[in-house]
């Protein structure tokens, strides 16, 4: 019987459609623990969503690798992608290094060593933002049609395919790290180039369960050899600086089943998007979805946490077998020796391309930035990847399912978004509602029709307003251990173990208030002191409550945690071993099994769930490093800024970056006095730059070590990246901006651009600095 209510609540039919006889995809990368269905990835036969995370070994230090993984991991990142840019390797020809930051080798036994699998994306052509996509200049200008079998240009790049096979191999084995290797990138018309390309991995002993290729933009490959993979990002750098928020960008604000972009890749692709006519045999599964966005020079968008988790909410209820992301945590270029500002190893306008990037900034906004900080959107991804590891055994055996009269187009603000993930018998409701640039109002009167094999479901009991901002995978008929929950307005975020118990956590939404419905024969017994219990009226969740629910043959408990505590929530470890925790700032599980942290509070704030208390119980801490500290520095103006341009010209009316005489001349010169470490345990210190303008330098002495275009966020420095010695002076050039300079900025960038203009406000340093601790034994 539906609940009279107005208006009528939306309808899906989440039956299963698919055809069990369907044939599996044709690649066999041979003996491996994985597998590929129509549908999913599985793992020793059991559905699983991998979860992979793009880091560039060689534009880390080699001393900050362990920390990233280790943050990578502690997010929910399962699978570390990275490019390998044969120019940072070789770029003199038969001149080739692997070492320091450059040994792969040691990189892929240290993602082994924490327990991650690896994606090696090796070329030889990359992109990733590199000169000459990574192709060395000696490879360049030879006279070969490059990307193509050309006896000539297999002829060069053989050589260089079996020295990293050499170091890569060893890691080929069955039971190894490597997951997959990919081939080329984005490469649209070459398919017997892209088999080649197999062969010689193969050849030079790069063997893996999982080839891949990126298939966007139409690519036309080779499926027998290859498992094509997607993206989607909300937003670009590669369009004109006075083009719009390009609807290529804004369809992934959107649920859907077209897993083609358009856009990705659109300024260095010569030939037309094409429709593929090829049927893909594979689930849809990505590599690039936008961990952030790289700032170029003409146009430097900047997402939000929000934005970024957006879009990759979207894919997962759009059926997405494998997340990946591009990048999961930003870098800085190597330095090539050439001490001209704008030549060196990064993509610009002078090595061919249409954009200008900074020559070492790749911070990208990533989830884990180039100075190992994270943002926003690391708290926000790490509670889907949570999601997805508890429930992906579940998920993967799940359609997605779109409801009829959808949104109409990109330009639909009113029509919710919504899609379910169903087996037939149980479900998961997901909801986006947000996007950028054009915010969404309040959707007010939400109620959700979900047909099943054997009943309809119609919840909440009530409508409720759905605001702004809201991600949320609400389940339908979700059955743990004998224990029916018929649905629920709150996120399921993980299960825990208390003995033989299962403990589900769910996440209250903001703004929502928690409503549920258990099966007829469960009771729901508040633990403790539980205000507004959920099971008897709709109420906003203050702080975190804990519930028994049992039947007369079973129980689980359950942990509802507040919106705001679900912002800080960190699920570490797996399966049983799984561990809840609340920290504002980063924690990670050592190999040991040892809860470590940072933090710049004298005393960190990190609770643990204890399943036996039925509480989250005080971490006490060890410190390993010396107190935290935050300090602002003497910055001591030493030349005035110039007047500046308002264009500095560019190819077809897409904006040059200046020249190092330009900034040399027109730019503000600041020195920074900073304290020099005492020695070892002094903790991790960064630099925290508020400014405003065009381009920001760092040097020590004449020497241009860091930079970065302004985007109106913090520019936050790694300071022992930076080589200062005890007796260097650290300085900072600050380049205006022209109020009428042609680039597109971010809009509150552009406003606080346009007031430093007419107040001159000097630049404020931070030193920021962090301490380690470790969790005290006992």
């Amino acid at each position: 019987m539906i609940p009279d209510a107005h208006p009528l609540p939306l309808t899906i039919d989440g039956r299963s459609t698919r055809d069990p006889e369907t044939p599996g995809p044709p690649v066999d990368g041979g003996p491996s623990r994985y597998r590929l269905t129509p549908w999913s990835v599985e793992l020793d036969g059991v559905p699983m969503i991998p979860v992979s995370g793009e880091m560039h070994y060689s534009r880390v230090p080699r001393d900050q690798w362990r920390d990233r993984l280790n943050l990578m991991k502690a997010g929910g990142i399962t699978v570390v992608a990275t490019y390998v840019f044969w120019i940072h390797h070789e770029p003199q020809r038969g001149a080739v290094s692997f070492d320091g930051r450059l040994d792969i080798a040691a990189f892929i036994a240290l993602c082994a060593e924490l327990g991650l699998a690896v994606v090696v994306r090796i070329g030889p052509w990359c992109h990733g933002e590199v000169r000459n996509g990574g192709f060395p200049d000696w490879v360049q200008d030879a006279p070969v049609r490059h990307r193509t079998d050309d006896p000539a240009y297999l002829a060069m790049i053989e050589p260089w395919l079996r020295r990293l096979g050499h170091r890569i191999a060893p890691f080929c084995r069955p039971e190894g790290p490597v997951l997959a290797v990919q081939l080329e990138n984005e490469l649209y018309d070459q398919p017997g180039h892209i088999s080649t390309l197999r062969r010689l991995a193969v050849d030079c002993g790069m063997t893996a369960p999982f080839y891949t290729a990126t298939a966007w933009g139409g690519a036309d490959l080779p499926f027998e050899d290859v498992v094509p993979l997607f993206g989607g990002y909300g937003d670009g750098f590669w369009v004109d600086a006075d083009e719009p928020w390009d609807p290529s960008f804004r369809a992934h604000f959107f649920f859907s089943h077209e897993w083609d972009d358009p856009g990705i890749g659109a300024d260095l692709r010569s030939a037309p998007h094409r429709e593929s006519s090829l049927r893909n045999p594979y689930p849809p599964a990505t590599c690039e979805l936008g961990g952030g966005m790289a700032t170029a020079y003409h146009r430097r968008p900047r997402p939000s946490g929000l934005d970024i988790a957006a879009v990759a909410h979207n894919k997962i209820g759009s059926g997405s077998a494998w997340q990946g992301y591009y990048m999961y945590t930003g870098g800085t270029n190597p330095s090539s020796g050439d001490h001209s500002y704008t030549t060196g190893l990064q993509e610009s306008q002078d090595t061919g391309y249409p954009n200008d990037l900074p020559r070492y900034d790749y911070d990208f906004h990533a989830p884990i930035g180039s100075s190992g900080r994270l943002s926003a959107s690391h708290n926000l991804l790490r509670r889907q990847h949570a999601f997805l590891d508890a429930f992906g055994s579940s998920l993967g055996t799940m359609e997605s399912r779109l409801p009829p009269g959808g949104p109409d187009g990109v330009d639909d603000s009113t029509t919710l978004r919504w899609a379910v993930r169903s087996n037939g018998d149980s479900a998961f409701v997901f909801v986006t509602w947000h996007q950028p640039y054009l915010p969404l109002d309040t959707y007010e009167d939400a109620r959700f029709d979900v047909t099943l094999s054997d009943r309809r479901t119609v919840f909440p009991a009530g409508p409720v307003a759905i605001p702004s901002g809201t991600l949320a995978h609400w389940p339908v008929h979700l059955v743990l251990d004998g224990v029916g929950l018929e649905w629920a307005t709150a996120s399921p975020l993980t299960t825990l173990r208390d003995g033989t118990t299962t403990v589900l956590v769910l996440t209250a939404e903001h703004g929502i208030p928690l409503t549920w419905k258990w099966a007829d024969d469960v009771t729901v017994t508040p633990y403790g002191d539980v205000a507004g219990d959920a099971s008897t009226g709709p109420e906003a969740v203050a702080r975190v409550q804990v519930y028994r629910c049992s039947t007369p043959t079973a129980h689980i408990d359950v942990v509802v945690l507040p919106a705001t505590d679900a912002d800080r929530a960190w699920v570490l470890g797996a399966g049983p071993q799984r561990h809840l925790v609340l920290s504002e700032h980063p924690v990670w599980l050592e190999v040991d099994g040892v809860l470590n942290g940072r933090t710049t509070a004298a005393v960190p704030d990190t609770r643990r769930y204890e399943p036996s208390a039925h509480a989250f119980v005080s971490v006490r801490p060890r410190a390993l490093d010396s107190p935290a500290d935050l300090r602002h520095l003497a910055v001591t103006l030493q030349r005035p800024a110039g007047e500046v341009p308002t264009t500095y010209g560019g190819p077809a009316g897409r904006g040059s970056a200046p020249t190092q005489d330009d900034i040399r001349t027109s730019a503000a010169a600041y020195r920074i006095d900073v304290p020099h470490a005492s020695g070892p345990g002094t903790g991790r210190r960064e630099l925290k730059i508020d400014w405003v303008g065009d381009i920001a330098q760092l040097t020590v002495g004449t020497t241009v070590v860091a930079d970065r275009f302004w985007d109106g966020s913090p520019w936050i420095v790694d300071l022992e990246a930076l080589g200062v010695g005890p007796e260097a002076a650290l300085g900072l050039n600050l380049l205006p901006l022209h109020p009428d300079h042609a680039i597109q900025l971010p809009a509150e960038a552009r406003a606080a651009s346009l007031r430093s203009h007419q107040q001159q406000n000097p630049p404020s340093v931070a030193l920021v600095t962090w301490h380690r601790w470790t969790e005290h034994p006992g």
